[in-house]
């Protein structure tokens, strides 16, 4: 019986509990249900190492479900805690021959230390030994017949063989321990191929130098040994720097909040509280240089907040009382009070690090594919090198080893392996810098052959609460400026969004003194002034006896004393350029709203949008995307992930405009949470640029084989070319990709 070693306190199953586990665990069926925990992992070297990594987990008891993403390095795994250790889950990754932790930032930021420090000092002792090597070996490439004295040669033969043994035994372990993971678990991987034309070649190589003349005939190839592993070292460190690149986004994220944050209390002064003993309601003192622990909205105050780590842009948002605020972003300047509206995991950057989760927990679409492929590539390749070596043997001996190994690594499938997830990977971390997070990679395919962009309008076209455009005043001795700070006063004290919008325009809101209030729903809000006189604020019709069509609302004395308040709807700041660049590529643009026709046609005509359609209740906006959609268009629904949920799940591809607990709940494809809507004609831009990239890798990949095997059976392909092109073109996949970050 496996013996497991005793895990620290709170990680065995009869401690386990959510609010241990929370940093890297969701449970979408509650503490007694199912958990879903993001780990780390150190060790993965190609697509075959999920499926051993896979195995492994699925064998424990309690384990559900286990999914390993190889070009993030990263493990999503469903499983139930209360029948298994988490320290049972990490043992039986170490037994697998695998590194594990929990994805919290510390331990994580030390197992990738330690993983970059250990692949640097291979690739540097490969590199040097390498240079050496080959310098021992030029004699033999540029010496005339007759001018290298035997002995000599042998001398430089033997220096080669002893720079050769720590490639061996060090840089390339990697290739051998993976091999024999790949070989234990009955998956073909291509450390498979990597590793055996490694070993043949060294074990050939030693021969030649033992036995001149002898079995493996006279040639000797250190000097392609070492430059093969050198070379393919290097294509990996690439590699690994792009996955690490991607986990530090997550964690930079993740470690946004403040370890306290100064909570106001009701009786006077202040205290000092983690983010965790926050709650909603809650009043936060936020000063210069301090982080919020919370999102919530301005009570008092003014600022400039940068929100570059959640949204992407650098330059700091101004901030005033009823502005709204995310956890995370840090304060520049001023002292903000601010009302906690979510959190913990409600907060919008909880949301984001649950979405790049997921999303760097998934295998890119075309993943299994390719994998699938390569696993019956890598046994083709084994039994076409096994071919040739016989063949020749019969044919020249001397040279049998040296085509066996040349087919062997000329036809690895390293840059097979690696084209998709180093494409989508890199294109859903540009995107991510964009403010648009990517909750599905599939959704990258599905971008590419979108033809119509159809916006919701309120929250998503227009900014996310109304603005006062305009103000007038009818009666007798009826003063608009007074009259407006009256109202905003009243304002101050609903919760309705209308009321709040009002309150928060132009500052904090002057005190009022107000008796009796009371609201009225589906009207206003009224109450007494300090001299008994009742008002009223709301809709127009419940205020005077003669409305004014073009107020949104109203504030009155019932007296004829009235303000007429415009409150409108603004266009966001890129809207109209956004509409722009979708028009100018060619897509339809079109606008669906369930609100009223004057207010729709306004937001149209200020955009540049031909195509509207107003007052559509959900069931009429699901009918017009079916419609669209029955015609052959591809439609990307942009909308704000609440009301227009049926639309959005009808859409080909989803993008939602959303914060705080609605980033956990919904079901969108991606999430905007820069609320730049230029984000969206860069997505589908970058989705075809994606797209091309990906086609250019899998083509090189397929042409370099074509173009290599024949040459290498023919053996007028040596081993040391085999191994510049077989690494070159891994190369060539990694670097291509990464253009899709400019």
């Amino acid at each position: 019986m496996r013996s497991v070693s005793v895990p620290p306190p709170g990680l065995r199953a009869a401690d386990a509990d959510a609010r241990l586990l929370a940093p890297f665990t969701t449970w979408p069926d509650g503490p007694d249900g199912i958990a879903v925990s993001q780990l780390q992992v150190a060790g993965i070297h190609c697509a075959a190492c999920s499926g051993i990594i896979e195995a492994a987990l699925l064998a424990l008891p309690g384990v559900a479900a286990a999914s390993v993403n190889p070009a993030a390095g990263r493990l999503a795994l469903r499983w139930r805690p209360s029948r298994l250790a988490l320290a049972d889950v990490l043992a039986a990754l170490q037994a697998a021959g695998y590194r594990a932790s929990p994805d919290v930032a510390a331990p994580a930021r030390e197992l990738r230390r330690q993983e970059r420090r250990q692949a640097l000092w291979r690739l540097f002792v490969a590199g040097f030994l390498m240079m050496q090597v080959m310098m021992l070996a030029t004699p033999a490439y540029v010496a005339a017949a007759g001018e290298l004295a035997p002995d000599l040669d042998r001398l430089l033969r033997w220096g080669s063989w002893v720079m050769t043994l720590p490639v061996m035994a060090f840089s390339a372990g990697p290739f051998f321990s993976g091999a024999w993971r790949q070989l234990r678990a009955g998956r073909l991987g291509m450390d498979v191929p990597v590793a055996l034309g490694i070993a043949v070649t060294f074990v050939a190589s030693t021969g030649v130098l033992f036995d001149p003349g002898g079995l493996f005939g006279h040639e000797v190839y250190f000097d392609s040994l070492t430059m093969f592993v050198a070379l393919l070292l290097l294509a990996r460190w690439f590699e690994l720097g792009a996955r690490h690149r991607a986990a530090e986004a997550l964690e930079a994220v993740a470690g946004a909040l403040p370890a306290v944050a100064e909570r106001l209390l009701d009786e006077g002064g202040s205290e000092r509280v983690p983010p965790e003993a926050l709650r909603v309601g809650d009043r936060l003192r936020v000063a210069a240089g301090e982080a919020f622990a919370a999102d919530g909205r301005v009570l008092s105050g003014r600022g400039w907040v940068n929100e570059a780590l959640l949204t992407g842009e650098s330059a700091p948002v101004a901030k005033a009382a009823g502005d709204a605020v995310v956890a995370g972003s840090i304060n520049g300047d001023g002292v903000l009070v601010v009302a906690v509206q979510r959190v913990g995991e409600d907060t919008t950057a909880q949301g984001i690090v649950r979405l790049m989760q997921q999303a760097q927990g998934q295998r890119p679409p075309a993943g299994s594919v390719l994998d699938g492929v390569a696993t019956w590539f890598t046994a083709v390749v084994l039994l076409l090198a096994l071919g040739a070596g016989l063949a020749w043997w019969w044919i020249e001996p001397s040279r049998a080893v040296a085509v066996a190994v040349a087919v062997l690594i000329v036809t690895c499938p390293c840059a097979l392996t690696l084209a998709a997830p180093a494409a989508w990977l890199t294109a859903s971390g540009a995107l991510a810098r964009r403010g648009l997070l990517l909750a599905e990679l599939s959704a990258l395919e599905r971008l590419c052959a979108v033809d119509t962009v159809v916006f919701d309008k309120t929250g998503t076209l227009s900014e996310d609460r109304l603005r006062l455009r305009r103000h007038w005043a009818r009666g007798a001795g009826a003063d608009a400026d007074a009259l407006l700070a009256a109202a905003r006063s009243l304002a101050a004290l609903s919760r309705h969004p209308h009321a709040r919008a009002l309150a928060g325009e132009g500052g904090e809101a002057p005190a009022g003194d107000w008796h009796e209030v009371h609201e009225v729903p589906g009207h206003g809000i009224e109450a007494l002034d300090a001299g008994g006189r009742r008002w009223r604020l709301g809709a127009s019709a419940w205020v005077g006896d003669a409305p004014d069509p073009a107020a949104r609302l109203a504030f009155g004395d019932g007296a004829g004393r009235v303000l007429w308040l415009d409150l409108a709807e603004l266009p966001r700041a890129d809207a109209a350029e956004a509409v722009a660049a979708l028009a100018a590529s060619g897509r339809r643009v079109r606008l669906l709203s369930g609100d009223q026709p004057a207010a729709v046609a306004r937001m149209a005509g200020a955009l540049g949008i031909a195509q509207w359609q107003a007052g559509a209740a959900p069931q009429a906006k699901l009918a017009a995307v079916r419609a669209w959609q029955a015609a052959g268009e591809r439609v990307l629904m942009v909308g704000d992930g609440i009301n227009d949920a049926p639309v959005l799940a009808a859409a080909d591809v989803r993008i939602v405009m959303g914060e705080g607990a609605m980033l956990a709940r919904s079901a969108a494809d991606a999430l905007l949470v820069s609320n730049r809507l230029l984000a969206v004609p860069q997505a589908l831009a970058l989705a075809q640029k994606t797209r091309r990239v990906l086609r250019q890798n899998l083509a090189w990949a397929a042409l370099y084989n074509l173009a290599c095997v024949p040459l290498a059976l023919a053996g007028w392909l040596p081993p040391l070319a085999a191994g510049v092109g077989m690494a070159a073109s891994s190369l060539f996949v990694v670097l291509n990709a990464q253009r899709l970050n400019r």
